[in-house]
């Protein structure tokens, strides 16, 4: 069962995921990210404001947290989203070790309403010579040398 908190935190993801779509900023999308009851960050989907298709909003709150807290780690921080996150945000979640995702709308509900997450999903998981954008390994021996010198300068 929800708490108050928690209900709270998921009607402000969802007024943001509102004002996103009456701006015309974005598509139907808000996430808040919270610590110990307190709001972190927060966005709503800003893909047409920024002109940016990575603009979505869990990404745009997890920029936004990382900003006010001035780190790139998120621990202890859970985020609240309209809709299930798709890979691409859900991929950010981890890289910022953010502890819980809360959401309303299912990954099942997006797609009937057209957005295709499951798909690129999906996409994803063949392997790199059957996608449908191709990657090409061009090889290079400087390119190693580059993880080497952030390996010891301990990036």
């Amino acid at each position: 069962m929800p708490t108050n908190d928690q209900k709270r935190f998921m009607q402000m993801a969802i007024d943001l995921s509102e004002q996103s779509v009456d701006g015309k900023k974005g598509g139907p999308f808000g996430a808040i990210i919270v610590r110990e009851g307190k709001i972190m960050g927060s966005s709503g989907n800003c893909v047409f404001k920024n002109t940016d298709p990575t603009a979505h909003a869990e990404v745009m709150a997890v920029k936004d947290a990382c900003k006010n807290m001035q780190s790139i780690d998120l621990s202890g921080c859970e985020i609240y989203s309209l809709g299930e996150p798709c890979p691409m945000c859900t991929a950010a979640i981890y890289w910022a070790n953010l502890k819980k995702i809360y959401y309303c709308n299912t990954e099942k509900d997006a797609m009937e309403y057209g957005f295709i997450d499951k798909e690129i999903l999906a996409e994803l998981k063949k392997p790199t010579d059957k996608r449908k954008i191709k990657s090409i390994r061009i090889t290079n021996s400087g390119a190693l040398k580059v993880f080497d010198k952030a390996l010891k300068t301990h990036l």
